[in-house]
């Protein structure tokens, strides 16, 4: 009776539109009260979800984000990559989708990606003809890839909880996300083909090169985190704080479009934008805590293997729910909370951690681009001053091919595998 009040009081609050961490605290809060269990377990297990060395990494490499994006490094990776794929049918598309590809191993969220690349790529798309809706549609779909190139918040978060090494899950989310970049510049082009959306001029190799120079330390960051957490040099928390004085070296010495005053305003972004995330999984490790103490993971795993035991069964469930449950909670509340959930139900069928690490996350990431809560498609739209229902309308082949793309990862494990396999 208790647990089922705590879900209506939560699903009640999200459809007020209360913010997701907020919702997850105060139904959190009607439990205990209910329950009579003493509130001082609120700050005891909020500080217990966030207590961990694992996680100092993540207000660094939101800050490393920010500094490199101040410091100009979303104009140049369009610009190399519009020099690259411009002269194509649909080159603007493409260079989309490429900047997206490049802009992941900076930022590690989507929604960075959607605000950084979006602002700059619609209104272009837009100004040569393109439709609005499926300038909307390319540049939400293709932010998901932030959170699955390294660096990744969300597999930092998994890490943490899981106790899985950060270098493997950043490793085995570079194929599936090199895979789902390729896949959407295919449909992208051939859209634009059917269409008969304009190309740009080919570029002459020095163009192409000098814009390559020009991106080059920018696309380094992420070789010199990998390298450094795989080789040992230094954990993912140090890689972090490596990442931000190579951002500060970047921005001030090299580029130079980063200035001294603007620093200030960077750290204030990034303690607010580290403070809610940390307040979130603070109040999203409450919330798991009572349904562990509720028995529901044992519940929910019972109630999938009672369906099936069949492994490729099992698989197409966990992506339904994690489907579902990804277009209307935040990612990494749905991490904190569904992770410890689903991990046995997963392991019981053969599947490696890492492997379905990648595979939830990149179910929740095609949330992020589905209504009711697709925060990467509302900021989308908002950018190209498109309705939510047209956007939706143009967003559907995207989601189609994100979906295969899904299914290839889920059912093909050395997709994810074969990369950390060759640091084993």
């Amino acid at each position: 009776m208790l647990a089922m009040i705590l879900f209506v009081s939560f699903l009640v609050l999200i459809s007020l539109s209360v913010p997701i961490a907020f919702s997850l605290g105060m139904s959190s809060l009607i439990y205990l009260l209910l329950a009579d269990i003493p509130l001082n377990v609120i700050p005891q297990k909020m500080f217990g979800g966030i207590n961990s060395f694992t996680l100092l990494c993540i207000p660094g490499f939101i800050l490393a984000g920010n500094l490199m994006n101040a410091g100009g490094i979303t104009d140049r990776i369009i610009n190399f990559t519009n020099n690259i794929v411009g002269h194509i049918r649909g080159g603007l598309g493409l260079a989309n989708v490429g900047s997206s590809m490049g802009f992941a191993g900076i930022s590690g969220t989507a929604l960075a990606d959607t605000a950084s690349i979006g602002s700059v790529m619609i209104p272009a798309m837009k100004k040569e003809g393109y439709d609005s809706a499926f300038a909307v549609a390319v540049t939400s779909s293709s932010s998901t890839i932030g959170p699955i190139i390294p660096p990744s918040l969300p597999m930092i978060i998994l890490g943490t909880l899981a106790t899985v090494s950060i270098g493997d899950l950043f490793l085995a989310g570079t194929i599936p996300g090199i895979l789902l970049g390729i896949s959407l510049m295919i449909l992208t082009y051939i859209i634009s083909k059917k269409r008969k959306y304009p190309k740009g001029e080919r570029q002459h190799l020095s163009v192409v090169i000098k814009s390559f120079s020009g991106a080059f330390w920018a696309l380094m960051m992420t070789v010199v985190i990998l390298f450094g957490i795989l080789s040992g040099l230094f954990t993912p928390t140090e890689a972090s704080i490596v990442a931000v004085v190579y951002a500060l070296i970047v921005g001030l010495l090299v580029y130079r479009d980063l200035k001294l005053k603007m620093i200030p305003k960077v750290f204030l972004d990034s303690m607010v934008s580290t403070a809610g995330i940390m307040v979130l999984v603070g109040f999203a490790n409450l919330f798991g805590w009572i349904l562990v103490s509720e028995q529901i993971p044992q519940l929910v795993a019972d109630g999938i293997l009672s369906l099936s035991e069949n492994p490729i069964v099992v698989i197409l469930l966990l992506n339904l729910l994690l489907l579902f449950v990804g277009t209307f909670m935040e990612t990494i509340a749905a991490l904190v909370i569904l992770f410890p959930v689903l991990l046995p139900v997963a392991t019981y069928i053969g599947m490696d951690p890492v492997h379905f690490g990648v595979m939830m996350v990149l179910n929740l990431m095609i949330g992020l681009s589905t209504p009711p809560v697709g925060v990467c498609l509302f900021v989308a739209s908002s950018i190209g001053k498109v309705s939510l229902g047209r956007a939706t309308i143009a967003l559907l082949p995207f989601l189609g091919v994100s979906l295969l793309v899904l299914l290839l990862v889920s059912f093909i494990p050395e997709l994810t595998l074969f990369l950390p396999s060759l640091f084993d």
